[in-house]
C-alpha cells in the first residue's frame, strides 16, 4: 500500500514540474520582431569625395585622428546606424560590412554614379525632384541665367542601366539607399553681437530606389550639432542615429504609398 502511495506521489510530482517549466519557457519566450518580407535594401554608402566637414579640424583636436581616419569613421558609422535603425523592419544589405566582397561592387557603382543639384522635394507631398530648364533672358544685350534661390541638394544617378538589375540578382535587394553626401557645417553668428554663437549643422543628401529605378524618396535630412560636441562615437551614436530615425520614417511612408 505504501509503495503505492510513494508512485502516485512521484507521478503527480512529474506532472507539477512539467507544468512550472511550461509556465516560465513561455514567459521568457521571445517576442519576434515585425519585418517586411517583401523587401529588402541595400545601403551604398557616400564615395570619400562627398564628405565635406568644417569641423574636422575639432573632431582631430578631441579624437587625435587624421583626415583620412575621420572620413573612413564617418563613412562606417553613418551606414552602421542605418543598419541598425533598419533591419527590425527590413532586411539590409550594408556594402561597408564586408568590403573584401563588396569593393569590386563599390568600385562599379561609384563609376557609373552622377550627381545634379536638385530642389529639395516636400516630403509632406513627395515628389521626385526633376532638372529644371535654365531660363536665359538677354539683358540690355548681355545674355543672363536667372538664379535660383530655392534649397537645393545632391541627388544620385545611375548611368548604367545593367547594373541595378546585377546588385539585385547577386544580393536580393529591391530598394536602394544611396548617401550622396555629407555635410557638418559650422554657421557663423551674428557679426557684431558678441551673444550669439556659432550653430552646426549634419546634413545628410540621399536617394531612395527600387530595383526598377524609381525614385520614391529624396533630399536631405538635417539634425542640429551642439558646439561642444566634437567625438565621433558620440556623433555617430547619437546624431547619426538621429538621421536614420528621420529617413526611416519617410522609408515607411515611401513604401506604404509606393
Amino acid at each position: 500500500m505504501r509503495s503505492i502511495f510513494y508512485l502516485v506521489s512521484f507521478i503527480l510530482c512529474i506532472f507539477n514540474l512539467k507544468g512550472q517549466d511550461q509556465t516560465i519557457s513561455s514567459g521568457n519566450k521571445p517576442v519576434a520582431k515585425e519585418t517586411n518580407t517583401k523587401h529588402k535594401i541595400m545601403l551604398v554608402p557616400f564615395e570619400n569625395r562627398m564628405y565635406l566637414s568644417e569641423i574636422d579640424f575639432l573632431i582631430n583636436k578631441e579624437s587625435k585622428l587624421n583626415a583620412k581616419q575621420i572620413k573612413e569613421t564617418m563613412r562606417d558609422g553613418l551606414n552602421e546606424q542605418f543598419y541598425k535603425k533598419l533591419k527590425s523592419k527590413i532586411a539590409v544589405v550594408d556594402l561597408l560590412l564586408d568590403t573584401a566582397k563588396t569593393k569590386e561592387d563599390l568600385s562599379n557603382i561609384y563609376q557609373y554614379l552622377t550627381y545634379q543639384y536638385l530642389k529639395v522635394p516636400n516630403q509632406d507631398n513627395y515628389k521626385a525632384p526633376v532638372k529644371e530648364k535654365e531660363e536665359k533672358k538677354i539683358n540690355k544685350g548681355q545674355l543672363a541665367v536667372e538664379s535660383n534661390s530655392d534649397a537645393r541638394f545632391m541627388n544620385a544617378k545611375l548611368k548604367n542601366a545593367t547594373l541595378v538589375p546585377y546588385l539585385s540578382g547577386k544580393y536580393k535587394t529591391n530598394l536602394f539607399l544611396f548617401f550622396n553626401e555629407l555635410d557638418i557645417k559650422s554657421f557663423n553668428g551674428i557679426p557684431g553681437d558678441l551673444s550669439s554663437t556659432t550653430s552646426r549643422k549634419i546634413i545628410l543628401h540621399y536617394t531612395l530606389y527600387t530595383v526598377d529605378a524609381k525614385e520614391i524618396n529624396s533630399g536631405i535630412a538635417e539634425v542640429n550639432l551642439p558646439n561642444n560636441v566634437n567625438s565621433p562615437t558620440k556623433i555617430i551614436n547619437t546624431y547619426f542615429a538621429q538621421l536614420a530615425n528621420i529617413v526611416a520614417l519617410r522609408i515607411d511612408k515611401a513604401l506604404s504609398i509606393k
